[in-house]
């Protein structure tokens, strides 16, 4: 129904839990007195001074209480987390005027006219809006999102299937999947190990060696996401020799970024039954142009870094200004989309026994989670 893997992470048990084990919360919602919402619904309640209780289709299907193909919170659902109807946000289109400021904001009323999901906004914002179009944002994490069209497909490869907007009466859905430690290694190695000073200076350092020597480096710090939702694994380095340097360790950190993301691409393909023929890239790890090319020559797939990285702000300002006029059509937005720099795969026949030795890894990695010292 939901297109969500049963996880704490979502909505639905929180609400559960806080209605269950704060004083007074479940008889204050029976009531009326409470309300729900994600941070764009709390925003926009603040911003008009409590007139509009409202979120969007793509923040909608992240709270694991809302049905993605009939598009409505969800009865059984509701039961099944003891959750009230009463407290939950009308729940509109990612692009239209949902309400204005209150004069206590701003001296003068303006119209809130777009709401999205901060990764569906990104793919909004790098114009990923052909079927089979996608992106992934380098952050912290890494968030990987593959426009499906107009039906949603369900994964068989341990993905989330979400909706990326609604315009209008068009929905459009996305497979998604995440990377928990993505830049993250970068500032590990940094600030824990101190081999380097700052993040910058990661690249020049993976470039000093030819390759990684054998070693890989799966940084599951926080548990293993997609394709694998591994949440007991933990960070490992292996192929260690007497001469391994930091400098084999910091092309393995940024090789393991990009392997995890060659992991997703392809269960994405594999579920949607869909060739990409680009990757978008954005976040503040894009601007590594070695770990760029590393990703075109993992996933032998041009990838594409635009000249705006910041695309979760660019694609809500996008889907506010299609509301409220300030752009015609999609097509006019398109227009204001333009490459930095377009990275094309460089054959090297050594890669497909890299991913064969990465995935070795991988499995080493949960063997080591999963091992009971005790049996």
């Amino acid at each position: 129904k939901t297109g969500l893997r049963i996880d704490a992470y979502f909505s639905a048990s929180k609400i559960n839990w806080i209605l269950d084990h704060v004083k007074g919360a479940r008889e204050r919602a029976n009531v009326g007195d409470l309300a729900f919402g994600t941070i764009d619904s709390w925003i926009i309640w603040n911003l008009t001074d409590g007139a509009v209780h409202v979120t969007d289709v793509s923040n909608a299907s992240r709270t694991m209480l809302y049905n993605i193909e009939t598009l409505t919170w969800d009865n059984e659902l509701l039961t099944i987390f003891n959750v009230p109807a009463s407290i939950l946000p009308k729940v509109a289109s990612s692009s239209e005027v949902y309400g204005h400021t209150s004069g206590q904001i701003l001296s003068s009323s303006v119209p809130i006219a777009g709401i999205a999901g901060d990764q569906q906004a990104a793919l909004f914002g790098q114009m990923c809006t052909q079927k089979g179009m996608a992106k992934n944002t380098y952050g912290t994490g890494c968030f990987l999102l593959m426009n499906i069209g107009s039906k949603p497909i369900f994964s068989n490869n341990n993905l989330v299937t979400t909706i990326a907007w609604r315009i209008g009466g068009k929905v459009t859905y996305a497979l998604e999947g995440s990377v928990f430690i993505g830049g993250a290694v970068v500032q590990w190695l940094r600030d824990e190990l101190g081999i380097i000073k700052t993040s910058a200076e990661i690249e020049k350092l993976a470039e000093s060696v030819a390759d990684s020597d054998g070693v890989y480096m799966v940084p599951a710090f926080s548990g293993l996401g997609a394709p694998h939702w591994n949440p007991y694994a933990r960070g490992t380095i292996l192929g260690l020799s007497r001469g391994t340097n930091v400098a084999h360790i910091a092309r393995a950190a940024l090789e393991g970024i990009a392997f995890q993301i060659t992991d997703i691409l392809t269960a994405m393909q594999s579920d949607s039954n869909i060739e990409i023929k680009e990757l978008r890239v954005d976040g503040g790890a894009s601007a590594n142009n070695f770990l760029m090319q590393t990703q075109a020559n993992f996933l032998n797939t041009i990838t594409i870094r635009p000249e705006v990285t910041e695309t979760t702000a660019l694609g809500a300002a996008y889907l506010a200004g299609l509301a409220v006029g300030f752009w015609p059509s999609m097509e006019e937005i398109a227009k204001q989309w333009q490459i930095n720099r377009t990275f094309t795969p460089i054959p090297d026949p050594s890669i497909e026994q890299s991913l064969r030795e990465w995935k070795r890894a991988v499995e080493t990695t949960k063997f080591w989670a999963n091992y009971d010292l005790n049996a």
